[in-house]
């Protein structure tokens, strides 16, 4: 043990210490073309609408929102340059900066705010709506653009979490221009505020943005999503590379600049070949997913038994070598809410699991879980889970998929067992959001019990921290218990660059920020 945790020191300070003299020599230069390697195309270029992680990541370096988060997971202005909340906590008035254009020229207005937020919330496929609806405790009575540079928000009760909800990286809360859309009001193309625009996109090849020399910076200090966003790139390449090894080569030809993510296993690799490998604690959790009204998966003596059959420290050590610690919890071990309570989870026991099966009536009846070959560690989660749940008496099937399907299904509820990702939440309470809802009418959600929603709306609409850590130690608990989905790990953050790249740092998000990047030339 002591010899993984003197690893896992090594890898994440050694990359830093190597880094910061060679950044520190060069004065920032401007110009050249900035590849970033995907392991999947992107699902579309409206935001918040048929996204994934890696449509996310692109999305947001086209568009701007009114705040947005730091790499310290706290929320700061973007479009906004300053905001006050009223008295009661109801009203929340945002004051946009001035001079910002638009990538076809046309100034920002709060009406084009309004008109994104209007064209979400009208589209049954905004999967964000449940999160300001009143359905999680946070309810928006109206959004209003008093004039071209005011925004006023108007809740029914105050929130501590509107402000991250409003960052909230996967709901695409941006400022588009109404041309995005055509005269049907059908998506066209991204017209948004950022420092890129599109140029190209060349499904399942690349996406190709161009900066945008119109571009008009915050005066706050750039801090990842939030503040300053200063190009140096005169064009940014996201480029589609499923094959890691494909990807780790480009780096070390300087075909790829940026791996966004790179496995634990293949850093030394890496380093051998003169890539620079950067990490933080990450934010991305692999789960087990679970449908409870599955008539097997429905009897929670099953979904028990799953749990004692799993040790979550082989599955931990088989992904990471050291560097990643098993986690069952929506809270994570770095957030200000956690303690010792949200480690509590069904201890591994194959006997109790083969007792709970025998209880249970189980007779060989087969489990497929689902999982993709995008993601490796979607993949080899699910390998092991097969053999470990193989072991205690279950009868487990793997189905294999592409990601679109996997996650189409996962979207309409339609799998037993999946091995399955969610991509960074910087608050609990909005990773218990991505398990918490009626499946009635939610088919995604895993865990509809009405104690659960109830607690979740509490914690949504409460101010109180304490009261939050409280409620938050009661899901997980509830968790615990019923077992509707099993926390695997949260995947740290590592990622590589290319030898001659300077000014790039990595956050807990997890997530390319090519701003304030730029190559030292020859």
């Amino acid at each position: 043990m002591m010899r993984r945790l003197l690893l896992a020191a090594a890898l994440a300070a050694a990359p830093l210490a190597a880094s910061v003299p060679a950044m520190a020599q060069d004065a920032p230069q401007r110009g050249g073309t900035f590849t970033i390697a995907l392991n999947a195309d992107i699902r579309s270029l409206e935001p918040g609408i048929n996204r994934d992680g890696n449509t996310d990541t692109v999305v947001h370096t086209i568009f701007e929102g009114l705040v947005a988060y730091r790499a310290d997971l706290t929320v700061g202005p973007a479009l906004a340059e300053s905001w006050t909340v009223s008295d009661d906590g109801r009203t929340w008035r945002f004051t946009l900066r001035e001079g910002v254009r638009f990538h076809n020229g046309q100034p920002l207005t709060a009406q084009a705010l309004k008109w994104t937020w209007d064209r979400q919330w009208s589209n049954e496929r905004w999967g964000c709506k449940r999160f300001f609806d009143g359905r999680t405790g946070l309810k928006v009575e109206a959004m209003e653009a008093p004039d071209a540079r005011t925004v006023v928000y108007r809740l029914a009760g105050p929130s501590g979490l509107f402000l991250k909800q409003l960052a909230n990286v996967q709901c695409g809360i941006v400022a588009a221009h109404p041309d995005s859309a055509d005269a049907e009001g059908k998506w066209k193309a991204p017209i948004g505020t950022g420092p890129l625009k599109l140029a190209d996109w060349r499904r399942g090849e690349f996406v190709a943005l161009d900066r945008f020399d119109g571009y008009v910076a915050s005066d706050a200090p750039a801090s990842a999503y939030a503040g300053r966003r200063t190009m140096y790139f005169d064009r940014v390449v996201f480029r589609v590379v499923p094959d890691a090894s494909s990807a780790e080569a480009g780096l070390a030809t300087g075909d790829i600049d940026l791996l966004p993510e790179v496995e634990a296993h293949r850093v030394a690799a890496l380093k051998q070949r003169g890539v620079t490998v950067l990490s933080s604690p990450g934010l991305s959790w692999a789960v087990l997913l679970m449908q409870i009204r599955d008539p097997l998966l429905s009897d929670v003596r099953i979904r028990r038994a799953i749990a004692h059959a799993l040790d979550l420290d082989q599955i931990a050590d088989a992904r990471g070598e050291g560097l990643v610690k098993p986690h069952p919890s929506p809270v994570d071990a770095g957030s200000v809410y956690f303690d010792d309570r949200f480690r509590a989870w069904p201890a591994y026991d194959p006997a109790k699991a083969q007792a709970l099966l025998e209880a249970a009536g189980y007779k060989g009846q087969p489990i497929r879980i689902q999982t993709n070959k995008r993601s490796s560690a979607n993949y080899d989660n699910a390998v092991v889970i097969q053999a470990m749940l193989a072991a205690a008496g279950f009868t487990v099937e793997l189905e294999v998929l592409d990601w679109a399907t996997q996650l189409d299904n996962y979207i309409k509820g339609n799998f037993q067992l999946q091995s399955f990702g969610y991509s960074a939440r910087f608050d609990p309470g909005l990773r218990f959001a991505s398990l918490i809802a009626d499946k009635d009418k939610s088919k995604w959600a895993q865990w509809d019990d009405p104690k659960a929603i109830a607690l979740l709306q509490e914690s949504t609409r409460t101010t109180d921290e304490v009261r939050r850590k409280a409620i938050f130690a009661e899901l997980h608990a509830m968790l615990a218990d019923q077992v509707p989905t099993i926390g695997l790990y949260y995947d740290p953050g590592v990622e590589a660059v290319g030898p001659s790249v300077r000014g790039y740092r990595t956050w807990p998000a997890s997530r390319p920020i090519p701003w304030g990047v730029w190559k030292a030339r020859p």
